[in-house]
């Protein structure tokens, strides 16, 4: 009789940040499931306390509640989450905001219930004059932020790609070193599966009939091996209005939002949380802006672009070098 195998593949599964997570693990036969189930839930729970705007006393609700003037002693997660950010929204040109809070809650994007909508432009216009992420000063010894009045800072498109980086590294304490974790469709794998097989993703890829509908297809499969991936598209969250569809992303130069023809962004980076906030990024910067900046910097991106009636991308080699045959 075949002796039982040293190792097996496990599932875990919870809720999080307004949607659900998944874990698959590579672990001992004898390992307590339920166990790393709460290691991983714990992890997350830790992300989303601090950072949600949906939760009225979050740290980051606690800051922008904070008064002007003011600076903020910011937990380790939190500081390095909005230093992340900066550095991305210095590196875009803005493109990527992490003050861009007042006008997601003015487009009703957020937590807050638009008096309006759309928006007039006298209201865009005071969101605007709120925003700016080189308001916001850090200092690394002190661990502290600067509230330097009105700013409300919104890490919507980072800290899920921080949280599922978090579940990982929660994982990786516990003795797991061979993992995927997913949370809302971003996801991180370290190691490889039972077989040494590296792990497979399917990358969510909008059509031209699920585009319309607000759905996303899974398109080609890419290898990842130590690495994570982040798809951001405007088919997932949006409004429709009288002017057509109203993207969940908003252009902090403009205060509206992006209205231009890239569907969708895909980017695989070490960690999901530079990944995560570059797909905002790129999301902002449109097609040929992105895929250029992605070129020079050896990115692995897939750009989806609207063009007619259906849809092209645009791969960097990067990117194409992983794709599953």
């Amino acid at each position: 009789m075949p002796a039982a195998p040293s190792i097996r593949m496990g599932s875990l599964k919870g809720l999080t940040m307004g949607t659900s997570w998944t874990a698959t693990v590579i672990v001992p036969a004898s390992s307590d499931l339920p166990t790393l189930q709460g290691v991983v839930q714990a992890a997350l729970d830790r992300v989303d306390q601090q950072m949600s705007t949906y939760k009225p006393d979050s740290s980051l609700n606690r800051f922008n509640r904070a008064p002007a003037g003011s600076w903020q002693v910011l937990e380790p997660e939190f500081f390095t989450v909005l230093a992340h950010a900066l550095s991305v929204a210095r590196d875009s040109e803005g493109a990527y905001d992490p003050t861009v809070g007042p006008l997601v809650n003015l487009w009703g994007f957020g937590p807050a219930i638009p008096s309006a909508m759309p928006p007039s432009s006298s209201s865009i216009d005071a969101a605007r004059a709120r925003v700016g992420w080189q308001r916001l000063r850090l200092d690394t010894a002190t661990r502290r932020a600067l509230q330097p009045g009105g700013v409300a800072i919104d890490l919507s498109a980072v800290a899920k790609g921080f949280g599922v980086d978090e579940a990982g590294r929660a994982l990786e304490r516990a003795g797991i070193a061979s993992y995927l974790v997913e949370v809302g469709g971003e996801l991180r794998a370290r190691g490889r599966k039972v077989d040494g097989s590296p792990w497979r993703v399917g990358v969510e890829r909008p059509d031209a009939a699920t585009a319309a509908a607000g759905a996303g297809d899974i398109g080609a499969s890419v290898r990842l091996v130590d690495m994570s991936i982040a798809t951001s598209g405007d088919y997932r969250r949006f409004h429709a209005g009288a002017d057509g569809r109203q993207s969940h992303h908003i252009d902090p130069a403009t205060g509206r939002p992006v209205r231009g023809d890239l569907a969708s962004v895909s980017i695989v980076a070490m960690d999901c949380m530079q990944a995560d906030a570059w797909g905002t990024a790129f999301s902002v910067m449109g097609v040929e802006r992105s895929l250029a900046f992605a070129r020079r910097r050896h990115m692995p991106v897939l750009l989806v672009e609207r063009r007619g009636n259906g849809l092209v991308e645009h791969a960097t080699p990067q990117f194409v070098a992983m794709i599953q045959p």
